[in-house]
This record gives structure tokens, sequence and C-alpha cells, in this order.
């Protein structure tokens, strides 16, 4: 699909470029100054208002959005007005003759139906208006009319006519990338939802039975747990954002290691080395804890003695580097592969695989997990996060209510 959109692109934008030389090469000024010839002048001033219109479109198609991009997409045909719509109404007129509105959305119902481009003659009443002529695009994402692209003009032209047609089709390859956007965010949406859904009943259990048994003993320790428990719990069920820090990450961590440490005494050692200048960096929401689950499962699981657990953050130039790892019973490369390709379900709930994909869907197929391991030879989990990423900003920091 996006060798598919990107091929599109490709080939849609020499035809805009085209098209805005021959409807403008009469009145644009010869002296272009460093810029090359004619058609190259076209051509990088249509890629450039492309790229100022592209950003609106890309959150779908709404009275906002139609807005800001409206005046640039006019530029791009250079006609005297331009209106874009959905099934029902006007979103945007820009230009002169809004008081066409009416009548546009009357025209519209043909193209709308049939989904093909056509053009109407329009009536006015008004003497000086330049707008006498109505070229019809429809916007359309997968072979599903959206809306339109209106273009109006003094006259009928053949070149208008194909100009809107290449400009609406660039508009719904923006409107499809919309749509695929907003699929990619449910879809993180509900894997976060199956990764609450996998924090461990037995984890939840186990918890509150160690802090009822130092109800009696040590009720101020039951307390102190309590709080950890409702705080870990707080962050992980929390409803906003699809984002957080490291430093909320690790903060909910450490909640985590407080209730295991509660119920594993002195077999668990847990060492974490953290450069400051890394936590503000924003990540995936409940990124790390399911690391760290699997580190203490698999660190205690067939093992009477102690399990250290070291958790280390640092600065590497444009990323931050994470590294968890365990002494513990390590896994089978064979099957981990298979686990992280889907093939097989983990035991106990642990989220790698989950974890694994979230991470690649947000910051490409490069920065998968990294993970070392051997049976008997415990695990090593490297995760590699940019310190910036377009459209991933943390939500603000989750406080004790």
């Amino acid at each position: 699909m996006s060798g598919f959109i990107a091929g599109l692109c490709v080939a849609i934008l020499p035809l805009l470029a085209a098209g805005f030389w021959l409807g403008r090469r009469t009145t644009r000024p010869e002296n272009l100054g460093d810029l090359g010839t004619p058609v190259e002048h076209a051509t990088f001033e249509t890629l450039h208002t492309a790229s100022l219109a592209a950003p609106p479109l890309r959150a779908g198609l709404t009275e906002e959005t139609a807005r800001k991009s409206a005046r640039r997409l006019r530029s791009l045909l250079g006609t005297d007005a331009l209106c874009l719509t959905d099934q029902k109404d006007v979103l945007v007129w820009d230009g002169v003759g809004g008081h066409h509105r009416t009548q546009i959305m009357e025209l519209l119902a043909g193209p709308l139906e049939s989904g093909r481009g056509e053009a109407f003659p329009l009536t006015c009443d008004t003497p000086d208006c330049p707008v006498r002529w109505a070229v019809v695009a429809p916007l359309t994402v997968d072979d599903r009319v959206h809306g339109a692209l209106v273009a109006c003009a003094p006259r009928e032209s053949a070149v208008l006519a194909r100009a809107a047609g290449e400009v609406a089709r660039w508009v719904s390859v923006q409107l499809e990338l919309a749509d695929l956007d907003q699929s990619r965010t449910r879809l993180i949406e509900a894997e976060i939802k199956a990764l609450r859904a996998q924090i461990s009943p037995h984890f939840i259990f186990n918890s509150l039975a160690v802090i009822a048994s130092f109800v009696r003993t040590d009720p101020e320790r039951a307390r102190e747990l309590l709080l950890e428990f409702a705080d870990f719990t707080r962050y992980s069920f929390r409803r906003h954002g699809d984002f957080t820090t490291l430093a909320d990450e690790l903060h909910a961590i450490d909640h985590y290691l407080a209730l295991v440490r509660a119920r594993f005494g002195d077999r668990l050692s847990v060492t974490l080395q953290i450069a400051p200048e890394v936590l503000p960096v924003a990540l995936p929401f409940l990124c790390l804890q399911p690391l760290v689950e699997n580190a203490v499962k698999h660190g205690l699981e067939g093992k009477a003695h102690k399990c250290r657990i070291q958790i280390t953050a640092q600065d590497a130039g444009a990323e931050a580097l994470v590294v968890i790892e365990d002494d513990g019973a390590g896994m089978d490369p064979a099957l981990l592969r298979r686990i992280l390709a889907g093939e097989v379900s983990p035991s106990g709930g642990i989220g790698l695989s989950n974890v694994d994909d979230r991470l690649r869907q947000v910051y490409g197929d490069d920065y998968g997990l990294v993970i070392e391991t051997a049976l008997g030879a415990g695990m090593k989990i490297t995760a590699r996060l940019p310190k910036y990423q377009p459209g991933v900003h943390s939500a603000g920091r989750l406080t004790r209510e």
C-alpha cells in the first residue's frame, strides 16, 4: 500500500507542475533569479505549495483542515475561487463568489453519486462576479467518495478541468494517508489495551496477598505497599496519551519492583544506571515495564539463588539507549524468534512481541528490540529510542490524585 501511494505521488506531482506552468506562464515574470528555466521554477513553486498544503490534509477532511489547505490548493490551480466539500456541506470557500455555495451543493449531487468529475455553468445575478463556471473533481478514498474539490473560473477551460482532476487525486492521496494514520493509531490503542490485559492476574493476586500479610505485623509497610500498588495500577490503566516519558515509565517500574521485592525479598537484586539527560525522552506508553516484568519472570524462574537485573539508560547522541539484562534462565533463540514473529504465544502473558511491534510501528523497522539470549545464559534486551520523532509527544506527567 505505501509503495503504491508513493508511486502515485511521484506520478501526480510532475503533472501538477506542468499544469501549473501552462496555466501561469503568461502571467509570471521572466526574471526568475537563480531558479533556472520557467519550467524548473514552476516545478519548484508547485512542489513547495503542495508541501505546505499536505500537512493539514493528513489529519483528514474537516472544516479546519480544509480551511488551512484551501488557499494553497487555489494557488496550485490559479483560479478565482475554490471550495472543498464533504458529502453534505461546503467546508471552505476560498476566493470570490462565496454566494454560489448553495448552487454548488445542488450541482454536486451527480458527481458525488457517480464519483466522476464534471463541469457546470453557474448562474449569477451579480454583474461583476467573475465566477461563471465550476469544475467538480470528487475526492475518493478506497473507492468511496468523501467530498469534492470545486474550482471556479470565469469560463470553461479544458486545462483547468484536467488540472483540477490531478489536484483532486493528490488531495485524495493525502486523505488516504490520513486514513492509514488513523488506522495505525487505532491499532496502537488496541495493542495497548491488549498489553494492559496481559498484566498478570497472578501478579495482582500475589501483590495483594503480600500487602495483606503485612497488615497485622507491619501496618506501615502494608500502607506503603498499597500506595505502590495504587500508583502502578493508576499508571498502567491511565487513559490519556499513547506516549509517556522515560522518567514516568521508570517511575512506574520502580512501583512494580517495590511490590516484587516485597514478595521475593533478597532473592531479587536490581541495579539502575540512568543518565539524567535521557529522562525527558518520549516513548510509547507501557513500553519498558513489560521488559522488566519479563526479566523478573525469567530471572527467578527455576532458581533458588539470587536473581540480578540491571537496567541502564544511556545518552547515545540522537538516541537514548535502554538495556534490561538479567542472569536468569534465558530462552532458546529459535523459540524467541517464533514469539517475535507472532507464531507462538509467549507464556505468562509477557508482551515482548507487543513491545517489539509497537516500537517498529512508531519508529520504523530499524528500531525493533535487540534481544541476546540462550538457554541458561540469561537475557539482554536493548531498545533504541530516538530523542525526537514527529508525532511522538508525551501527554505529561501523571501525578498521584
